[in-house]
Parts: structure tokens; sequence; C-alpha cells
């Protein structure tokens, strides 16, 4: 994977971890509410995969930001 795409998924999964935290919401729940496995959940927040548009959607709806701000500090 080259290496931006790699700190992109790094830090859009720091992101989700942040909000997801400060929402108090566990991994399992967070997963859960958005129809994905924990594991899953925890490979996107370690920012070992890459979820879909259509997943990224659904947790920027969650946590009521915009699309683009899951990728901005």
């Amino acid at each position: 994977m080259p290496k931006t795409s790699a700190q992109t998924l790094k830090s859009l999964g720091k992101k989700v971890q942040k909000l997801r935290k400060e929402k108090e919401l566990s991994q399992e729940e967070l997963a859960h509410q958005l129809g994905i496995s924990r594991v899953y959940m925890g490979f996107i927040e370690q920012g070992r995969e890459t979820p879909s548009l259509k997943l990224l959607m659904k947790i920027s709806r969650k946590f009521g930001v915009k699309l683009e701000d899951l990728f901005h500090k």
C-alpha cells in the first residue's frame, strides 16, 4: 500500500475512534449500529481496512459530521 494511503487510513481510523469514544460507545456497540463486525471495526480504527463509501457515509451520519471531516484531524 502506498505510504499516503496508509497514512490516510490511520488518520481516518484515529478520527473514528475519537468520535466513538466521545459518544462513549464500545467498538461492539458502534459496529452493531453500523451493521459490521467488531473485528472489522477494530481494523478500521487501526487503519488496516479500507471502509466502503457507503460505510463512511453511515459513520459520518452517525456522528453528525461531514464526510470530509472524517479525513481531517
